[in-house]
This record gives structure tokens, sequence and C-alpha cells, in this order.
């Protein structure tokens, strides 16, 4: 895990970079009606807006706020640290999954109208059970494996 700023922010550009893309290629696919190969290259066009979002609000927002209810809960001290990694990434998706989906309806999914929060609602409902398996499954233990590789001396 990130010991000092310099070592968060790679941890956050990485994380952020597998969450989005899977999160973005996710939306195309129930946009489409299906999984296709256009989908990973179309991904690419929104990436580029939604990245800096997630970085911003999981480095100002919801990683400190995470980490806050974490420690709370557990003592890294006395309690075991899957239990400390799991209860980070599950806080961080509870929190991103509303933000960035409210991003995402703002930005692609036809903006301020009358239909906001019904669309936003829908679509944080359909993002959470993949952001929470993405994140559990894939994107935690991946990253957290790239993490490790790139400071292991440290």
């Amino acid at each position: 895990m990130p010991k000092n700023l310099f070592q968060e922010i790679v941890f956050t550009v990485i994380m952020v970079f597998v969450m989005v893309y899977a999160m973005i290629c996710y939306n195309i696919a129930l946009a489409c009606g299906g999984m296709n190969n256009a989908v990973f290259l179309n991904a690419f066009h929104e990436l580029p807006v939604m990245m800096p979002i997630a970085f911003i609000l999981d480095m100002i927002f919801v990683g400190p706020l995470a980490k806050k209810i974490t420690f709370r809960l557990f003592n890294p001290q006395k309690d075991n640290p899957v239990f400390i990694v799991l209860s980070i990434s599950i806080c961080s998706v509870w929190f991103m999954c509303p933000l960035m989906s409210l991003a995402a309806t703002v930005l692609f999914k036809g903006g301020l109208n009358s239909n906001i929060i019904s669309v936003w609602l829908q679509t944080t409902i359909l993002n959470y059970p993949m952001a929470a398996f993405w994140q559990l499954l894939f994107a935690g233990p991946v990253v957290r494996r790239i993490f490790g590789l790139i400071f292991r001396n440290n």
C-alpha cells in the first residue's frame, strides 16, 4: 500500500485507469445492447474526460473518507490487513459509484434535463454490482500487485 504522497498518486492513477476504463466499457456495452470489439476502442473516447474526474474525486474526497471510515472500524496494529484493504475498497465503491454515475449522466446521458435524477439513479443501480465485483475481484488485486512490483524495494 502507498506510504507517501507520490506512491498514493501512482496507486490512484493506476486504479483510476483500471476502474474507469472497465466501467466505461460496461456502460457502453449496456447502451449498445451487448459487448463487441468496438466497445474497447470507443471507451478510449470517454477515458480522457472521466479519468481526471475520478482522480480528483478519489484524491480529495473519496480516498480520505474511505480511509477515515475504515480506520474507525479497524485498527491496523490489531486487525487483519485483509479487512482494511476490503473496507477501503468497499467504501471507495460506495462513494465513487454514485459520483461517477452522476458525472456520466451529466456528460454522456442527456445532461441536465428533467430526467437527470431518474437516469442517474438507474445508472448508479446498474453500475454498483459491476463496480463492486470488478474492484474486489480484479482491479483491487491486480493494481495492488502492479503497485507492489513498481515499489518492491520500498
